[in-house]
């Protein structure tokens, strides 16, 4: 009977954030593909689409990893508190001390949110309806109210847009500012800024950003370009040409990203080899989720024979409370962080090899460096594979 009683309680004090309210009629993406089926194929090969705790490895190993170390939270609160960004339309967006109390005893089995995270509704992650369903973004909240905490929705059936002339039969669309004339709003609901369990800043791409001529959107959708955002035919018996933007959101792990994404220049000088790299972009390089990484590598040549190689990792390191490596969301202290900054330039020195008459200068890119890829054990390939920036060929 008391194991009944605390099913109830945490039933019934489950709290609940605002979250979007979709209709069966625009409960998937695959209802959006009849009049925006090639921005649905962009959008399912994003990212976005793999936002899930089932489908991202990264994510899930993160979110396993946290469980295990942190004896204060169960591993589905684990999972709720980081759905407000990866999965927007989750039902239960927090637990409570009662709900922790029978996850322990591992009677949780038909809770709100346990049926919450294995819901069909969340399992295309950040889907159409999470952007295109928002009303209103809230920047006057604190930092640490982020995704479905910062936002709040429209009536089902209604959808947000860049244009003031969209015309539907399936839903009405209402333009709004973040869709056009601020579309980082938008993006900086999530990708803003991220806080450890232990209430550590480690990642804030918000602040970093320089106001230029870029928006986030330019690089990670694509510059507007003439084309159809919907295949409806208007009254001249065409769909209508409109300027749009590219839905794969494409980012660090796209490999054409990082061509050229740094400027590098080298010369040998008393302290070694300097290599200046230089940033174009709006945000540090590396940046994003805390433990990305530039790989600086020297390979020294005499003749065509390679006679050394050195190497440098621009990255961050971080430290638990007891002082020893982990991953960025347990971190009490970032130990190192190392950056190229927005719109700006880092020189690093290598040694120099005396042997050798020439040099090749290998700058790339890793989506996970080596201290927290062996942490979680990850496996898929992907997250040690080098994406090529630049090369240098230098004489000595």
């Amino acid at each position: 009977m008391r194991s009944i009683w605390l099913v109830v309680i945490a039933f019934l004090s489950l709290h609940a954030a605002e979250v979007v309210q979709v209709g069966e009629k625009y409960k998937s993406s695959g209802k959006c593909k009849a009049c925006h089926s090639h921005i649905v194929k962009q959008w399912e090969s994003s990212w976005h689409a793999k936002s899930h705790y089932e489908i991202d490895e990264y994510f899930q190993k993160t979110i396993d990893y946290v469980a295990r170390k942190n004896n204060r939270k169960s591993l589905n609160t684990i999972k709720i508190e980081c759905a407000v960004c990866h999965n927007p339309r989750i039902s239960v967006t927090s637990t409570n001390a009662d709900y922790e109390a029978i996850a322990a005893l591992e009677l949780d089995k038909n809770t709100a949110a346990t049926k919450a995270l294995e819901s069909d509704t969340i399992s295309e992650g950040i889907n159409c309806v999470v952007c295109h369903n928002i009303d209103q973004i809230h920047d006057n909240l604190p930092e640490d109210k982020r995704g479905m905490n910062r936002v709040s929705w429209m009536k089902s059936g209604v959808m947000s847009g860049p244009y003031t002339d969209a015309i539907s039969p399936y839903h009405k669309t209402e333009q709004r500012p973040f869709m056009d004339s601020n579309p980082n709003q938008l993006c900086f609901v999530c990708h803003a800024n991220d806080t450890s369990e232990e209430g550590h800043r480690f990642t804030d791409m918000q602040s970093e950003f320089k106001s230029g001529t870029k928006q986030c959107v330019d690089c990670h959708m694509s510059p507007r370009k003439e084309g159809i955002a919907a295949t409806l035919r208007d009254t001249n018996g065409k769909a209508h040409k409109r300027l749009i933007r590219e839905h794969g959101f494409v980012g660090g792990h796209v490999e054409n990203m990082w061509k050229g994404a740094l400027k590098i220049s080298a010369r040998k000088s008393a302290q070694g080899l300097e290599v200046t790299l230089n940033n174009p972009q709006p945000h540090a390089l590396p940046s994003g989720f805390g433990s990305r990484e530039i790989l600086v590598e020297a390979e020294y040549k005499k003749g065509s024979k390679t006679v050394k190689v050195e190497s440098l990792s621009l990255t961050s390191h971080y430290l638990s409370k007891r002082g020893k490596p982990t991953i960025p969301h347990l971190a009490d202290k970032t130990l190192e962080a190392l950056s190229v900054p927005a719109l700006g330039s880092k020189t690093v020195v290598l040694p120099i090899e005396k042997q050798a008459d020439s040099v090749v200068v290998k700058v790339s890119y890793r989506l996970v460096n080596d201290e927290v890829r062996d942490l979680l054990e990850l496996k898929n390939p992907i997250w040690s594979k080098k994406m090529a920036i630049q090369t240098l060929n230098m004489k000595l």
